[in-house]
């Protein structure tokens, strides 16, 4: 349904029509400016990238040939904002953490190695979209180092197809499957302290 949305848009833009890039600002300004803090980690630069995106994207929209990509034409330009704003902005982190700062640590369990990691896939639809989920999911993506960071918020939070991503990042697509996978095992590592916290909490809570 979303990408029929977004196709509509863009021959709407594409064409010309009246109140065209207002109906475009008002769908693809939320996804930019919510990808962009995440990567900016400031809001005033995330408000800043979105509004140059959307600007960058209706001066070039004559060289978008397919209004099927217009999703990955509007995220490739904000990934291109939102770094060069990122390298000027006060915000930027003094140091990037290593991945393996976040990445669950290896327990040996007799002959065996395993990861400690709770199965986010299988959590409940009504917890995971909790606004206290939310917020632990965007801050523990938030932490991670950019390249695998942009990799999630393009993958799994906006949807785009492996192919795409790469196209986005300027990457091969095996580099996209790894960096993703990484990625999610860190966040689930985050979320995965964070439900085992709950569980205490709530156990002591219940014994009292």
């Amino acid at each position: 349904m979303e990408r029929t949305i977004e196709v509509e848009l863009a021959q709407q833009l594409m064409a010309g029509q009246p109140e065209a890039f207002d109906r475009f600002v008002e769908y693809f300004r939320p996804k930019i400016f919510h990808y962009s803090w995440l990567m900016c980690g400031d809001r005033e630069d995330a408000e800043e990238v979105a509004q140059e995106t959307l600007l960058k994207v209706f001066e070039s929209i004559d060289q978008v040939r397919d209004p099927a990509k217009i999703k990955f034409w509007v995220f490739r330009v904000a990934k291109n904002v939102c770094l060069m704003k990122r390298r000027r902005s006060v915000f930027a982190p003094a140091r990037e953490l290593s991945l393996d700062e976040f990445l669950p640590v290896r327990n040996h369990d007799r002959d065996q190695v395993r990861l400690e990691i709770a199965d986010w896939s299988a959590l409940p639809e009504e917890q995971a979209q909790q606004a206290e989920m939310r917020k632990m999911l965007e801050s523990a993506i938030r932490q991670l180092p950019e390249m695998y960071r942009s990799v999630i918020l393009l993958r799994d939070m906006e949807e785009l197809s492996t192919q795409e991503a790469a196209r986005i990042l300027d990457v091969g697509e095996d580099v996209v499957k790894t960096r993703l996978h990484r990625a999610r095992l860190a966040v689930r590592k985050v979320l995965d302290e964070y439900l085992r916290g709950m569980e205490v909490n709530h156990g002591t809570a219940s014994a009292q």
